[in-house]
């Protein structure tokens, strides 16, 4: 039974790439400069500082974060003694690094911009990169308008990717070294701009949308069996998680420059019991 969202913190600048772990809800605030994590009684708590900008997250297979560095391009570890250097995405990177899916054996996959979204630059094609456990990295899907959420199907064959500025979800088969191919349609979204998404167990991916200001529930071919509005604020990611995986934590914020989101803080996280939990 779906239940009216509840609020579970605020006061964030602009909160992206929520990731239900160990019992938490991790996300990343990006002008601060901070990845956090909130347990179920709204206690923030900072994790680690990463000074220029975090992104998308992820955990290694032997549970050791990752976490996409925006504007100088890389991708980061945090290891007892400290953060480290995994990759550098320069050389592929259009625009900020942004969102990333880690696969179960560490592979990461990682959007960027392709160009200046604050400075209001025309939209353009831009890669999904994809960094091994080791450091190497190489291009694995190219002409993606702005790949930004990510969620890979529990068999591991597949990865979806929303593209924001092309109004879809972008389905590839992943072969056994990571290469993707296959490229179709997951599901044209005319009117959204899927931002973060997340999976559930029947197969459907709920979708953030900052242009309607909404958060909706797609399955493939481009159905929408569910929509939540997220108010006056702009819809930016989502995930699934708590106890038994039925909880869906929205992440709302306002898309604005820097020195205006650290004075507003007006991003938010809420809650909402679904009827299926994640993936």
């Amino acid at each position: 039974m779906t239940s009216a969202p509840t609020l579970l913190v605020d006061g964030l600048a602009f909160a992206e790439a929520p990731r239900w772990h160990l019992g938490e809800l991790w996300f990343s605030d990006f002008y601060t400069h901070q990845v956090k994590r909130v347990d179920a009684q709204g206690q923030v708590h900072t994790v680690v500082e990463v000074p220029m900008q975090p992104s998308g997250l992820g955990w290694t297979p032997d549970g050791r974060l990752l976490v996409v560095s925006m504007l100088d391009h890389r991708l980061l570890r945090l290891d007892p003694a400290g953060l480290v250097d995994v990759a550098n995405l320069s050389a592929f990177a259009g625009g900020p690094c942004n969102d990333m899916v880690v696969s179960a054996t560490g592979r990461a996959y990682i959007g960027n911009f392709g160009f200046d979204l604050l400075a209001k630059a025309p939209p353009v094609p831009t890669v999904l990169v994809a960094v091994e456990p080791d450091g190497r990295a190489r291009v694995v899907a190219q002409d993606l308008m702005f790949p930004n959420g990510s969620v890979i199907m529990p068999d591991g064959c597949t990865l979806v990717v929303a593209e924001t500025f092309g109004q879809r979800l972008t389905a590839f088969d992943i072969a056994a070294d990571g290469q993707l191919s296959g490229r179709r349609v997951w599901a044209d979204l005319p009117g959204l701009s899927p931002d973060g998404i997340c999976l559930d167990a029947a197969g459907a991916i709920w979708v953030a949308s900052p242009r309607s200001k909404e958060f909706v529930r797609v399955h493939e071919g481009g159905h929408i069996s569910q929509r939540v509005a997220s108010g006056r604020l702009s819809a930016i990611a989502c995930a699934l998680g708590g106890a038994d995986g039925c909880s869906l934590f929205m992440v709302s914020g306002k898309v604005q420059p820097a020195e205006a989101a650290l004075a507003e803080r007006c991003g938010r996280i809420e809650v909402m019991r679904v009827a299926v939990p994640g993936a």
